[in-house]
């Protein structure tokens, strides 16, 4: 059993679509009055079907009172990093210290390219979002001396000024399944954030995962319960058993919080754009797992 030992968070996974116009932002406001943890929102620029992502996030937060908000995951290659970094800590700032930084190092090359950033083969990718990350963190470092400077095969800042430093310690999550990129986590981001659905063999495959972000964590003299293994997921309520996330509530329950305690998965992030199961998954699932996985730590129930 792989147990990092953090504290359950658990949001939603929301389709920016642009019809019906305030979809996903009524449904990031449903998320916060249900008192989950985070609204996410999918990012892909290319498509005009959708709402800009960083655009939708910056209206939702004006919308939202506690809840924190990210992409899930922002497309770096159509983002430019250092623009990027003062964006985010600019609205973590503004709204007061609830803006997250789910990254992704981009996989639709056709549609990228298309609207005017450059292919990358796999291997280039991991290489950009490593700089891209540096020159990120390079940025929100407003109380270090002297300007940024990060030269990359990819991305260069020559100078540029520090700041603004964001409200609180944001989180950077990526999206990644290949163990190249699955090490650069380990090394230098604040947790994965996969999507079950995408894994071959299912939770089994979450071990696999592990591994390799372990790997990384501690070539870099990182403990590896640092990082924070996020989860994209998606069911279905039901009155009896049929498969995982299909049943009742205490079914969920008792799945995720395996999740957790077999596989170390720390928040879960349901894809859903219906309200009732937003409010259900706050009301039944979420405090239930909790309580599940407490018990099983010998720990209070928050």
């Amino acid at each position: 059993m792989t147990d990092y030992g953090h504290d359950l968070l658990f949001g939603t996974f929301l389709t920016p679509t642009a019809q019906p116009v305030h979809q996903a932002v009524e449904l990031a406001v449903v998320s916060d009055r249900a008192g989950l943890d985070l609204a996410t929102f999918q990012d892909h620029p290319y498509l005009p079907r959708f709402h800009d992502t960083w655009t939708l996030i910056s209206y939702a937060a004006a919308r939202t009172e506690r809840i924190h908000l990210t992409g899930n995951v922002l497309n770096l290659p159509l983002r430019p990093p250092a623009v990027l970094a003062r964006a985010v800590a600019s609205l973590d700032l503004l709204s007061g210290g609830r803006i997250e930084l789910g990254i992704g190092a981009g996989g639709f090359w056709d549609a990228i390219e298309a609207m005017g950033s450059r292919r990358l083969t796999p291997g280039e990718s991991v290489a950009a979002l490593d700089e891209g990350l540096r020159i990120i963190r390079e940025i929100w470092a407003a109380d270090q001396p002297g300007p940024v400077r990060v030269k990359g095969d990819h991305y260069q800042v020559s100078g540029a000024k520090r700041g603004p430093a964001p409200a609180h310690d944001i989180k950077i999550w990526v999206g990644a399944y290949k163990p190249r990129m699955l090490r650069l986590i380990g090394r230098a981001a604040d947790g994965a954030l996969p999507s079950l659905g995408y894994l071959p063999n299912g939770p089994a495959d979450l071990a696999e995962l592990n591994k390799y972000i372990d790997a990384g964590a501690q070539a870099a003299n990182r403990d590896p319960k640092a990082v924070r293994r996020l989860l994209n997921v998606s069911g279905q309520f039901a009155a009896t058993g049929r498969s995982l996330l299909n049943g009742p509530a205490e079914q969920w329950a008792e799945e995720l919080a395996g999740l957790t305690l077999e596989h170390g998965v720390s928040a879960f992030i349901l894809a859903t754009d219906d309200a009732a199961t937003i409010e259900r998954f706050a009301a039944e699932v979420a405090p239930a797992t909790r309580q599940l996985v407490a018990a099983e730590r010998g720990q209070p129930v928050a």
